[in-house]
């Protein structure tokens, strides 16, 4: 896309826009956007591989159920061996958010649609999502004693206090450093393809000696498309397993 100087603009693409008509409810506008509308399609895609892609249940399973059962049995393991049989309650969370987060990932890798974990509103929504399941959960089973999350034990009294405050901005900090790396690194990603492929423009359209040039930014998207698509594989499975890592703060709040 053009920016009004004539230059590639490739913040662009993150942009919210109205699709349809404006529709507003006792004054909020509601109406649809192009971040909700591949929400809607992240979920159509989820759905049909999950429900649908499983409704035979065969012995032998085809593509669509294997590939629905290795990512459910990848993230059972992934629950269980960080949280213990205990966490396997909070399977159902874990999978949704690993799945969701994967499927809008890689439906931003296909051009011309939009990213939706390449806003921070979205990615924060999610991190205060589990970080709120973590205080609810642990007060709720452990009452006051979930606060020994904050006292470390076997730490010198005279340091105690300056631990405790230490422990409190870390707890404090996971929600802003779990949305940020996932909204850091689609946004850069994306950034990335988007100038190289404005340099490919701007090399066919000089012409002359700089036309033989154009190659190189075309061989470099390529790999920065193949270290995207092992990027927004990756970021679901770590803001999965950084989520698992938190809650078993909760099901196991002392040190």
């Amino acid at each position: 896309m053009a920016s009004a100087s004539g230059g590639i603009d490739p913040i662009h693409q993150f942009q919210i826009s109205r699709i349809g008509p404006s529709i507003h409810f006792f004054g909020n506008d509601i109406s649809l956007t192009n971040s909700a509308l591949f929400m809607i399609i992240a979920v159509g895609i989820i759905y049909w591989l999950m429900v649908y892609g499983t409704k035979s249940k065969a012995l032998v399973p085809g593509r669509l159920q294997s590939a629905a059962e290795m990512l459910y049995e990848f993230m059972a393991d992934t629950v269980r061996s960080t949280t213990g049989k205990e966490g396997l309650k909070f399977l159902p969370l874990v999978f949704s958010l690993f799945i969701f987060v994967l499927i809008c990932n890689l439906v931003g890798l296909i051009p011309g649609t939009f990213t939706v974990t390449s806003h921070i509103v979205v990615t924060f929504m999610f991190a205060m999502l589990v970080i709120g399941t973590v205080i609810i959960y642990g007060f709720m089973k452990h009452g006051t004693h979930f606060l020994g999350l904050f006292v470390p034990s076997g730490v010198p009294k005279p340091l105690l206090p300056f631990i405790s405050i230490i422990e409190i901005v870390s707890f404090v900090s996971r929600p802003i450093s779990l949305s940020m790396r996932l909204f850091a690194n689609m946004l850069a990603g994306h950034i990335a393809l988007k100038v190289f492929a404005g340099f490919i423009v701007l090399m066919l359209g000089a012409g002359g000696a700089v036309l033989a040039l154009s190659p190189l930014p075309l061989a470099m998207i390529v790999a920065l498309y193949a270290l995207e698509l092992l990027v927004a594989c990756l970021q679901a499975y770590v803001f999965s397993i950084l989520t698992c890592i938190y809650l078993n703060d909760a099901l196991h709040p002392g040190h």
